[in-house]
Parts: C-alpha cells; sequence; structure tokens
C-alpha cells in the first residue's frame, strides 16, 4: 500500500478541513443545541462536491476515489459529525449503491441532483421490529395487475435524513417466501401519494442529523424504479453497507481527532498542584494510548478504503476490510471522547467546551451501519468460515 497520498487526494483534503474550519465549526454547537438540519451548509457541501465525491462528473460528483472520499470525511467529521453522518448517507449508502447496481435513466434522475446537492438522499433498511435482523422486514412490494408498477406498504424506521430527503432507496420484500432472496431495492419519491414521515427523532447525539421513521401507504413504484433485479435487494444492501462502513470508520477517526486534539490543548493549559496537568504521568499515559489508537483506526479505515477502491475493479469485495476499520474505529472514537471528557474534569461535562459532543456524538459510530458485535460476528465468520 502506498502512503503517499496523491495530489488531487491532498486538494480535497485541505479544501474539506478549511471548509469545514471556517464553515461549520463556527456553527455545529448551534445546530446540535437546536437539532435543526444544517441544509446551507450541506447545499455549500454540494457545491463542493463532497456529497458525492466518487461520483463521476457527469453525474454530477467529484469524480474521485474512495481514499479522497475517507480524507474529507475525517476532516468534516472533526468539525461536526452531524455533517458528517448526512455525507456519508449521501455518498455511499445513496449514490453507491445507484451508480453500482441503477440504470442510465435512474443515474441521471437519481444521482445527478443529490450528488451535486440540489436534494438529499436517504436508505431505509431498518424497521422497527428488525435492526441488525434486516431479513425480518415486514415491508411488502407487490407487483400489480399490469405489471406497470409495484404497490409498497410498510414502515421503516431510524432513517438519516428521512425528513428532509427528496429520493430514499428503500428496500422491501417482493417475495416473502424466499428469505434474503425475496428482497429488492426501489426507489422512492417522497413528494409522491403514499409516502409519510414520522416524528423527528430526539436522539443523544449527531443532532442536526435528523432521523425519523417513515411509511408507505400503497405507494405506486414504477417498475423502472426497482434498483437492480427483482430479489437481489439483500445482497446490494449488504455491499452498499461495506461502503457505509468506511464511512463511519472515516467518521470515527474524526471524532477521535478532534476530541484528542481538544484534550492536548487543554492539558498544556490547564494547571493543578502547581503543574500543568499534562505533565502529570497517567494524563501523559491517557494522551499516548488516545495517539496511538487513532493512527491505528486512521490507517485501519485507509486500508479498508484502498481495498474498496481495488474491488471496483477486480469486482470483489472488501467486507473484512470495512468491517474490521468500522469496528476499531468507532470503538476509538468512544474510548477517546470517554477519556478527553476525563482530562477535561468537570469543563468536560459542561457545554460550553465541544468534548461532551464528541463524547455524545462518538456512540452512534458504534451502533449504525452494523453495530460492533455484528462486526465481531461478521470478521470471525469470515476468518474461521463458522457460521
Amino acid at each position: 500500500m502506498n502512503f503517499e497520498l496523491t495530489e488531487e487526494q491532498q486538494m480535497i483534503q485541505e479544501a474539506a478541513r478549511d471548509f469545514a474550519q471556517s464553515e461549520i465549526v463556527p456553527v455545529a454547537a448551534e445546530f446540535d443545541a437546536s437539532g435543526e438540519f444544517p441544509m446551507a451548509t450541506i447545499m455549500q457541501m454540494g457545491e463542493l462536491g463532497l456529497m458525492g465525491i466518487e461520483v463521476p462528473e457527469q453525474y454530477g460528483g467529484a469524480g474521485m476515489d474512495a481514499i479522497s472520499y475517507v480524507l474529507a470525511m475525517i476532516e468534516i467529521c472533526a468539525a461536526d459529525a452531524a455533517h458528517g453522518t448526512i455525507m456519508s448517507v449521501n455518498n455511499t449508502l445513496y449514490c453507491y449503491g445507484i451508480m453500482k447496481y441503477g440504470t442510465e435513466e435512474q443515474k441521471q434522475q437519481f444521482v445527478k441532483p443529490v450528488a451535486s446537492g440540489e436534494v438529499i438522499g436517504a436508505y431505509a433498511l431498518t424497521e422497527p421490529q428488525s435492526g441488525s435482523d434486516a431479513v425480518n422486514m415486514r415491508t411488502r412490494a407487490e407487483l400489480s395487475a399490469d405489471g406497470g408498477h409495484y404497490v409498497i406498504n410498510g414502515k421503516k424506521s431510524w432513517i438519516t435524513s428521512g425528513p428532509v430527503a427528496k429520493y430514499i432507496v428503500l428496500f422491501a420484500k417482493t417475495d416473502p417466501d424466499k428469505g434474503s432472496r425475496g428482497i429488492s431495492a426501489f426507489m422512492i419519491d417522497t413528494d409522491k401519494p403514499g409516502f409519510i414521515r414520522g416524528k423527528t427523532e430526539p436522539k443523544l447525539g449527531i443532532r442536526a442529523s435528523a432521523t425519523c421513521e417513515i411509511e408507505l401507504e400503497n405507494y405506486q413504484c414504477p417498475v423502472e424504479f426497482r434498483l437492480g433485479e427483482e430479489g437481489q435487494g439483500f445482497r446490494n444492501a449488504m455491499e452498499v453497507l461495506d461502503a457505509g462502513r468506511i464511512g463511519i470508520a472515516a467518521q470515527s477517526v474524526g471524532i477521535a481527532r478532534a476530541a484528542y486534539e481538544a484534550s492536548v490543548e487543554y492539558v498544556g493549559e490547564r494547571e493543578a498542584f502547581g503543574r500543568k496537568i499534562g505533565e502529570f504521568q497517567m494524563n501523559q499515559a491517557k494522551i499516548a494510548d488516545m495517539k496511538t489508537r487513532i493512527e491505528a483506526a486512521r490507517l485501519l479505515t485507509l486500508q479498508a478504503a484502498w481495498a474498496k477502491q481495488q474491488a471496483l475493479a477486480s469486482g470483489g469485495r472488501y467486507t473484512l476490510e470495512a468491517s474490521m476499520a468500522k469496528l476499531y474505529a468507532s470503538e476509538t472514537a468512544m474510548y477517546v471522547a470517554h477519556q478527553a471528557v476525563q482530562l477535561h474534569g468537570g469543563m468536560g461535562y459542561s457545554k460550553e467546551m465541544p468534548v461532551e459532543r464528541y463524547f455524545r456524538d462518538a456512540k452512534i459510530t458504534e451502533i449504525y451501519e452494523g453495530t460492533s458485535e455484528i462486526q465481531r460476528m461478521v470478521i470471525s465468520r469470515m476468518e474461521t468460515g463458522l457460521r
């Protein structure tokens, strides 16, 4: 693996860092407090190409590679994880899947406006009764008598960007008797009759990233809006989640880095018992462990992005690398954020400092796109061959 970034990769890293520090950092705490969706800055991110980094330019994206996406995600999430969550869903769960499995017409209609930041995309797999057990979904899509459209009924929960999304990639059972092979994917236009948004969820962290339940009641989806072949939806969903997990790994690295940098600054300024608290050996050990884990997480994430890039050419999978990166980076984010709060003492518990937000934001990285428990199961099964 070549550890030297290309000039293009360095450029998007710097552009994302400059934008994040100048435009997102000043408003992050305000949006976290209000829970309002940061539409203005998200639209600016679209103009910079950050909402469709790997999408070719003819479809509204930046036409860059997986490593560029990871580098940009880290910078955005170091400023605010909520902005990063919106960016991650747009790039991977939404655009990536359509670019891989969609028709030319679907790419033009559903990718271009989302990758360019004109509208927001979302991804609907989870249901109220089926979190990690996605095959247990109840949403049904039945082909009409004339074969021209599907009638979709069901509920989906925890839909990131659901309250504001124009288009959603949604999974439903077309043949319940076939288990995972009876699930198909569909493109949903949320402005059409039969689509209903539930209340916006009040969340612990990433509060500016709006999340809600959605419901479809006799929603008519044209056959040409089915994404991929009938019955291939679950396989497609799992492949897309590999890409999504790399995004969450990058998000985790960004959160951890922000918490670490705040801690380094604080222990160099705060005094106790006549000394800088950074001079105490126990605190030095915390800083050393935080730094080491962040670097390991960063390298695992870049390795996963590199594997993804290779898979695009070979047609292979990168599940193992994505799961390892997501598992380690998310637990690193939680560990580092926890240590940051501890190092800040009482101020770490105060909303006057950003580390309490990093702590709240870090927790979700161990849950969405597959919990840490699911990642360990995936890794173990791939290494041992045991189910």
